[in-house]
């Protein structure tokens, strides 16, 4: 199959999820089809970027990336009915691009990430089908909800206008994709019929190494991810006010525990954040990131991870059970992937239970063992590239059936 992949980003260097799962996908795509990718490139991506994407694709196609925070972007997101995310992600020379690739070659569809790049693809006869790596309007309501009362106002009208375009968009393509169930239920309900092709990682690189340990050694607890993204803001706050301090108060009531560190792990840490605390073991840590993520893994005693914003498959958490560090989340992460909670993961709806809990885990030697073994096994079973590759091969036939 001759496949046009349309993605407002270059998907690398893998320094996110986006990237990591377009990525791989493509990867194992091209395997036995002709990809050409047309997306946009940021700043600080470079030529040698773009001669890596090279070596899984047929051809790549750029343009520059504009300023998504600008006042030309504001102001005509405030007097038009597109959200500020459409508007920003709304690109003539991404659009001359697409149309002149598809003067000039056939393909079997067209390959959308992400809605908001929907409105760039000129009317077409080839088949579409578009993969949301989120509910896009649910993430920004859930944000809203931890908002100031002051900001609501204004985020509500844009979410509005996020809800009606992801809607009208999803009914556009010829094939929709979700990426967890939540989502697919969500797309289900206005009326839709989507599929289901979640994340995955590369067992090859997150490798099965647990970590052994004593009372007597340094247990570090991480939090890693791109602080950009407001699940992750949301989250590192989450954990430093209301978490940490809780695990504190246990550890100086267990003597087994023995010494512990917050690690947070991530390329820029916002200031707001690392002023959260004063606390001696909370460890911000920059320098790390530079470092491969399965490294990072391979250091951590637990990854902490309670995502109470956004939707899909969390990497860090699938990476985390590759590696053989046991995952401490939210009912809506474990869901996502059809973990159980002190069977393969470890799941805590309050401060207090995922404090408890994350502390029960470092103290049972056995149920470390389980949890562990167990994760990597859920990994293993349905959530490896090739599976997901498969998966997504699977829609395209249908995509091609329908024709």
């Amino acid at each position: 199959m001759k496949i046009l992949v349309i993605s407002s980003y270059l998907p690398y260097p893998l320094f996110n999820g986006g990237h990591v799962r377009l990525y791989n996908l493509i990867r194992e795509l091209s395997q036995k089809h002709e990809i050409t990718l047309i997306c946009e490139k940021r700043p600080f991506q470079k030529d040698a970027d773009i001669d890596e994407v090279k070596k899984i694709c047929k051809d790549v196609i750029t343009v520059d990336r504009g300023k998504q925070w600008s006042i030309s972007n504001v102001l005509k997101a405030g007097f038009s009915t597109n959200s500020f995310l459409v508007t920003g992600h709304t690109s003539v020379a991404l659009q001359k691009k697409i149309q002149e690739t598809l003067d000039k070659e056939k393909f079997d569809f067209i390959h959308v990430e992400t809605y908001y790049v929907m409105q760039n693809l000129p009317k077409t006869d080839v088949p579409v089908v578009l993969v949301e790596h989120n509910i896009e309007y649910q993430v920004y309501e859930r944000f809203m909800e931890r908002s100031p009362i002051i900001v609501r106002s204004l985020l509500q009208i844009d979410i509005s206008k996020i809800k009606k375009e992801e809607e009208t968009f999803w009914k556009n393509a010829s094939t929709l994709v979700a990426v967890s169930r939540e989502d697919q239920e969500i797309m289900s309900k206005a009326g839709l019929t989507p599929h289901l092709v979640s994340n995955g990682v590369n067992t090859h690189v997150f490798t099965f190494q647990p970590l052994t340990f004593d009372k007597n050694s340094t247990k570090k607890i991480l939090f890693i991810g791109d602080f950009k993204w407001i699940q992750n803001q949301d989250t590192v706050k989450f954990i430093i006010k209301e978490i940490w301090p809780k695990i504190q108060e246990l550890r100086k009531q267990n003597g087994e525990l023995g010494e512990m560190k917050l690690w947070i792990v991530g390329r820029t840490i916002p200031h707001g954040v690392r002023t959260l605390t004063k606390d001696p073991d909370v460890i911000f840590d920059e320098a790390s990131s530079s470092l491969s993520t399965e490294k990072i893994f391979h250091q951590a005693a637990v990854l902490l991870a309670p995502i109470r914003v956004g939707g899909g498959t969390s990497y860090k958490i699938l990476e985390s059970m590759s590696s053989g560090t046991p995952v401490v989340t939210m009912k809506l992460s474990a869901d996502a992937i059809d973990a159980k909670d002190g069977e393969n993961i470890v799941v805590g709806a309050t401060a207090d239970i995922l404090a408890q809990k994350t502390v029960d885990l470092l103290t049972d030697q056995n149920l470390y063992k389980t949890i562990t073994k167990n994760g990597r096994d859920l990994i293993g079973k349905n959530y490896t590239w090739a599976e997901i590759g498969k998966k997504l091969e699977e829609v395209y036939t249908v995509t091609l059936n329908k024709k």
